[in-house]
């Protein structure tokens, strides 16, 4: 099998990053350090190639013939030991942590499990940073803030672990096949580990209806009481939208309630 005769895959969101300036800016977007790089989904290894110069490569792919095209074109950094080559599901090996050392998460990832992946990133106490090519829509959510309408719990976790900024737009014709939206390159850097199911569980309620206001959504779950107590002690009025209150204001209302 070679690389010219491999059909991308619909069940696993395969989309082949084939832009060499996009691949560039992501290798300048990395952070300066010693940590390992894991990169989930590496595909044709088009990034993959860019990476093993930079750093040593643990790489998780779960389609098998990928998986035998990978291990002929990277023979020599598999035997130098620069990539590491895991074949089959990444989430199924992932336990608390992915690896037992530091390292930063980067890749292009399959958009149906991109969210995921990413939260499961946040949650690992061995990741220290994540960039990664995501849907455009999914980039803005990660890395919204208050006020935005896009802003929702994404956005609330992950700037409860770090600082996010989008790197660079892509447009669908950087792909083969071409993806039907847009995508986005983003870097989360982590400052902490997200933890707290009990916040998260609150962000649900706080942001199930985003159209309704935030005390309306909340006092579903929680009591009104109280919560007028807390909308007051924040000087939070009781119109305010789920959007529109940033998240240092989340982690005092979580505290108060």
């Amino acid at each position: 099998m070679n690389k010219e005769s491999v059909v991308a895959k619909k069940k696993f969101g395969q989309n082949f990053l084939k832009d060499e300036s996009v691949l560039r800016k992501i290798i300048e977007a990395m952070p300066k350090n010693d940590n390992k790089v894991v990169e989930i989904g590496p595909g044709l290894g088009d990034l993959t190639k860019f990476l093993v110069d930079v750093k040593s490569v643990e790489a998780f792919e779960v389609d098998t013939d990928l998986c035998k095209l990978l291990q002929s074109e990277f023979k020599e950094e598999i035997a130098t030991k620069r990539l590491h080559l895991n074949c089959g599901d990444v989430l199924s090996a992932w336990k608390s942590a992915l690896v037992d050392e530091p390292y930063d998460l980067v890749a292009n990832l399959p958009y149906y499990i991109a969210t995921n992946i990413i939260l499961k990133a946040l949650a690992d106490p061995m990741c220290k940073n994540i960039l990664v090519m995501v849907q455009l829509e999914v980039a803005e959510k990660f890395c919204a803030t208050a006020g935005e309408k896009v802003f929702g719990a994404l956005g609330v976790i992950a700037q409860s672990v770090g600082t996010t900024r989008v790197v660079v737009k892509v447009p669908p014709t950087a792909f083969d096949p071409q993806p039907k939206v847009d995508s986005a390159v983003f870097l989360i850097q982590k400052n902490a580990d997200r933890s707290d199911k009990l916040f998260e569980d609150m962000l649900r309620v706080a942001f199930s209806q985003p159209r309704k206001t935030l005390m309306k959504n909340l006092s579903a779950k929680y009591d009104k009481a109280k919560l007028q107590e807390a909308f007051e002690e924040l000087k939070l009025t009781q119109t305010i939208r789920p959007h529109q209150v940033d998240t240092k204001d989340y982690h005092q209302l979580y505290t108060i309630i």
